[in-house]
Formats: C-alpha cells, sequence, structure tokens
C-alpha cells in the first residue's frame, strides 16, 4: 500500500513555497503505541492520534486543522496511515 508523500515544501499560508524545504514524517506505530513525528529530521514528539501530530505541528509554526492532518499531501506516513497508532489489539 503507497502512502501520502510530503512535497518538498510545507506550505505556510503565505501562498506561495518561499518558507523553505521541509518535510513533515510521522514513523511507523511503535510496539507499545503511538508514532514518532519529525519535521526535517528534527524530533517534535509521539503522536497518539492525528490531533496530536496537528499539536506537534502548531508547536512548530505549521498550522494545520486535525481533520486534514490524515490527508495531507506534506506528510509522509510511513509503514501505515494515519488510521494505526498501535499497538495493534490482538485477534
Amino acid at each position: 500500500m503507497t502512502y501520502r508523500n510530503a512535497g518538498p515544501h510545507v506550505p505556510d499560508g503565505r501562498g506561495d513555497d518561499t518558507s523553505g524545504p521541509s518535510r513533515v514524517t510521522v514513523h511507523p506505530p511503535s510496539l507499545t503505541g503511538g508514532r514518532r513525528v519529525r519535521v526535517d529530521g528534527e524530533m517534535l514528539g509521539v503522536a497518539h492520534s492525528v490531533v496530536d501530530v496537528a499539536e506537534f505541528l502548531r508547536r512548530a509554526g505549521l498550522e494545520i486543522d486535525p481533520t486534514e492532518v490524515g490527508a495531507s499531501p506534506w506528510i509522509d506516513w510511513l509503514g501505515a496511515g494515519p488510521e494505526h497508532w498501535g499497538p495493534e489489539p490482538n485477534s
């Protein structure tokens, strides 16, 4: 399955791409739950939901509505999409 890849720039709300290169990466779910979130390689924290991702990005100066996190073209979802936060329940 292929997930969305970030573009070369994170939009800054001004309608242009002068903000410089930024890449948001949400790493695969950990065995204990949660996913590491990075911007340009800098660790922002461990998210347990798209709301957490939106909050980390807000603190980094990148405003995004939590309802748009899962569909954002500038966020790389590694290993699983935005609906998986781990650990997966036992069957």
